[in-house]
């Protein structure tokens, strides 16, 4: 008696192959577009940052003959690139960076996509790498063309005054630069704080505390150690690189350096970046 044997059957499972990170880029950078406040409120703010750098241009260039010779001497060693990087607008900058770098992150979980997001990719890591990734490059250029646009424009107003200076002066380079920079720093800073926080209004008030107040608080020159911990606050490194030459506006018993202020940069932007990702691993969405 013979047995008739079934050929078994197979099972075939698709194993759907991981997600490449460059494909997270272009989904990432598809979200961040997708933000009405990216496409609206980015563009207004840079032109807003140039208007008050051709606003304070105008005003000296108006005012120009009326300067004594002392304030024109004085001006002409660190008004030009106070003119281009004026801090009232740098303000309002670094505060919307600060809010779009959070809502690459809150505005998933209070909707509730960062569910979907990571049931198709279960990298959590990789998700926020490749936010903060795309969230550097886009503030980055936004931080380049607004620097680079207000400081051509203001010192184009001054040089009617014999008073602008050119790139290549000594350390006018750095500030260009620094401006530029601390528009994706205070990018992550958001990010970071939303993982935790998750909240955008709540993620603001921490920002704005960490940016504006705190420096406020810190702002002292009697003793070392607070002179440190404001140093080491992101506004006072770019104020201390915009600073071409610092002992002249106001002499300070403590000065930060340069390479101190470059080292908090970095600092702030790794901090951020890796509270971010270990905020996102182990917390539930």
């Amino acid at each position: 008696m013979s047995t008739a044997t079934r050929p078994a059957r197979t099972a075939h499972r698709t194993a759907t192959p991981p997600a490449r990170f460059r494909d997270l880029l272009a989904a990432e950078w598809i979200k961040l577009w997708s933000l009405r406040s990216t496409r609206w409120t980015l563009p207004l703010v840079c032109l807003f940052v140039v208007g008050v750098s051709v606003n304070a241009s105008l005003a000296d260039h108006r005012n120009w003959p009326m300067y004594p010779d002392g304030r024109r001497e004085m001006f002409h060693r660190y008004g030009p690139v106070r003119d281009a990087f004026p801090e009232a607008g740098y303000l309002l900058l670094m505060l919307a960076a600060t809010t779009v770098g959070a809502l690459t992150l809150v505005g998933e979980y209070q909707s509730g996509l960062i569910r979907t997001t990571f049931a198709a990719v279960p990298a959590r890591r990789s998700v926020v790498a490749a936010k903060a990734a795309v969230l550097t490059a886009v503030m980055l250029v936004l931080g380049l063309v607004t620097a680079a646009t207000s400081f051509w424009v203001s010192q184009a107003i001054l040089s009617g005054r014999d008073a602008g200076w050119s790139v290549g002066e000594p350390g006018v380079a750095r500030a260009v630069l620094a401006s530029a920079l601390l528009v994706p720093v205070c990018a992550l800073l958001g990010m970071g704080l939303g993982a935790v926080i998750r909240h955008a209004a709540g993620t603001v008030v921490a920002a704005t505390s960490v940016l504006v107040l705190l420096p406020l608080v810190v702002d002292s020159d009697r003793y070392r150690w607070i002179a440190e911990v404001r140093h080491a606050l992101p506004v006072a490194a770019w104020q201390r690189l915009i600073e071409v030459h610092p002992d002249i506006i106001n002499p300070d018993p403590f000065p930060a350096t340069v390479t101190g202020s470059w080292l908090t940069f970095a600092a702030w932007s790794l901090a951020a970046t890796l509270v971010a990702l270990v905020a996102v691993h182990h917390r539930e969405p």
